[in-house]
């Protein structure tokens, strides 16, 4: 046993990967001896080695080191990149998470899937992700630190949800949020992949103006910011902007006057299906910052369709899969949700024809 910073240790070996509780009452720690194998290696490279059960990246390892909270043979030290001896006991203490801000509300949640380390919702249409200026509560964030509560061990050393990717608040579907750090730095290499090299499956289904000339495609154009409204994104010249590529097939059409596309991410920018299909010629059902102009085509849809569109108040756009391999366990992950049923009225209202009032021919 050692004792470091008036906490009692046990010391383990590297290849153990055991997390230690110590005796204090506000941190905990693990304390490992370095083997002849591990002669030159790095403190903090060592150190997540040992702590990669407690579910710490080696990002919050460093940090946690530079903070002061690591020491060699009972000696503080700050760099991480320091080289171990054979022999030598590496000690790191770990603090509690910091409370989150902001706070938990109690908010309802679609709970597809959720285990220790992850937990994957099927957010509505309205549900703002993240607190940002004008909404700083009532956010999905605030949802799941309520409902995950002591389950979260941190992100960064705060207590709070690992976001990896986002929904527009007028957009559906599904999202997966990270509970521990270790979960968050593996999706979130997973999601900057975008699925080029790990694995990764995001598929929308898209009510759109019009129907394309062809039955399925891509968009390869690169998005920036609107020059004139910086709020908004547009197509930006080749060689500015970043890029950005949808591939979308063509599953249902209604009269000639609209159509439902599935659309799936080869990139992950802000609205970039939406602009996407704005930028050639089919812009979303209900989109108010990407669609308006095709408002005046409302009148060339059924009589119930133009109801409901009236009605929905939201972009028609919906996060209908998504699949990934779990960063932690390595387990294949697959999820499907339906329409909603906002969404699944407006279909109805399409396919039906009718383009008059009721009892109309």
């Amino acid at each position: 046993m050692v004792k470091h910073h008036g906490l009692m240790t046990k010391i383990v070996s590297a290849e153990s990967q055991q997390r230690v509780f110590c005796g204090g009452l506000d941190s905990c720690g693990i304390a490992a001896r370095a083997g002849p194998e591990h002669a030159g290696q790095r403190l903090d490279r060592f150190l997540a080695l040992c702590a990669a059960s407690a579910n710490l990246s080696r990002t919050r390892v460093k940090a946690l080191i530079a903070a002061g909270f690591a020491s060699i043979d009972g000696t503080a030290t700050r760099d991480p990149s320091a080289l171990l001896r054979s022999g030598q006991i590496a000690t790191l203490r770990v603090p509690p998470p910091a409370d989150p801000v902001p706070s938990g509300e109690k908010i309802p949640l679609n709970i597809v899937f959720e285990d220790e380390y992850l937990i994957v919702i099927d957010k509505p249409a309205g549900l703002v992700v993240h607190p940002s200026p004008g909404h700083d509560s009532g956010t999905l964030v605030n949802a799941l630190i309520h409902h995950c509560g002591a389950s979260l061990s941190g992100i960064g050393g705060v207590r709070r949800p690992g976001i990896v990717h986002r929904l527009d608040k007028g957009t559906s579907g599904l999202m997966v949020a990270a509970k521990t750090d270790a979960a968050h730095q593996g999706l979130a290499r997973l999601f900057a992949n975008h699925g080029r090299i790990l694995t990764l499956e995001r598929e929308y289904l898209a009510f759109a103006w019009g129907v394309p000339r062809l039955p399925s495609g891509t968009v390869d154009t690169p998005l920036g910011r609107d020059p004139v409204n910086r709020q908004k994104v547009a197509a930006a010249l080749p060689g500015r902007g970043r890029s950005a590529m949808t591939c979308w097939r063509l599953l249902e059409s209604f009269a000639g006057e609209a159509s439902l596309l599935s659309c799936k991410l080869c990139t992950g920018r802000t609205h970039q299906i939406r602009v996407h299909l704005a930028h050639v010629g089919h812009p979303l059902l209900g989109d108010p910052d990407y669609g308006a102009g095709f408002k005046s085509k409302m009148a060339r849809l059924p009589y119930a369709a133009r109801a409901c569109l009236a009605c929905l108040g939201r972009q028609a756009l919906h996060a209908a899969t998504l699949g990934f391999v779990h960063p932690v366990t390595e387990e294949k992950l697959r999820f499907t949700s339906k329409l909603p049923p906002e969404l699944q009225k407006l279909h109805s209202a399409l396919a039906g024809g009718n383009t008059g009032p009721p009892g109309s021919v």
